[in-house]
């Protein structure tokens, strides 16, 4: 389990295609420098798990072609930053909100406005996540938590959303460098998963 709070901005050094998979070698000094055989780091805001490493340089990890096709990671190029976070300690602060590193979807940055000291930045969002989305409600964009700013309404035939930016995650999360028409991971709040599925299996419906 993550937080969504980025340790750090990596760099992608290579992609290895394995026919329907692929194995990236990504180079991160923070998430590294304790990292072990088989931990999860969310790159990105995908979970993956450590196949090699050095300590305090890289890691590989296996990307099954179902990750590659259904996430954002399938774009990335070698050069580019990614957001980086170890999974959460037992005994650390919870700084974001849970997150699971997996992905439900992926949007376009639609537009940004820009503020004296922050940005306001529209996603498009796939209709079948737009239920699990409320204004001031969670939502894990590349892996970073962010906070629902304000939301298209009801039945839109192209839902949207919105978050605000302060300059620290504009600066510190990949976030800062995205342009109009790129792709960003999506991970709604897994809690309004399960209230649904409860209140589905009590007769009350997914409504």
């Amino acid at each position: 389990m993550f937080t969504g709070i980025v340790e750090e901005l990596g760099t992608l050094e290579s992609v290895e295609r394995m026919g329907d998979s692929a194995r990236l070698r990504i180079r991160g000094p923070v998430v590294t420098s304790d990292a072990g055989h088989g931990d999860s780091i969310a790159v990105n805001g995908v979970c993956l798990t450590v196949t090699e490493h050095a300590p305090g340089e890289t890691f590989d990890a296996d990307v099954m072609a179902e990750t590659l096709d259904r996430t954002a990671l399938g774009a990335l190029a070698p050069g580019d930053r990614v957001n980086l976070e170890r999974a959460m300690r037992a005994d650390a602060r919870f700084g974001g909100h849970i997150v699971q590193g997996h992905v439900d979807g992926t949007g376009e940055l639609l537009s940004r406005v820009e503020h004296e000291h922050w940005q306001v930045v529209r996603f498009s969002l796939p209709a079948a996540l737009a239920k699990y989305v409320v204004e001031k409600g969670s939502m894990t964009v590349s892996g970073t938590s962010l906070t629902v700013s304000a939301v298209s309404g009801p039945g839109a035939t192209e839902p949207w959303f919105e978050v605000s930016l302060i300059p620290t995650t504009l600066e510190a999360t990949v976030l800062g460098a995205l342009a109009a028409g790129d792709t960003v991971n999506l991970e709604v709040d897994v809690l309004a998963k399960y209230v649904e599925r409860l209140l589905a299996g009590r007769g009350g419906g997914a409504g």
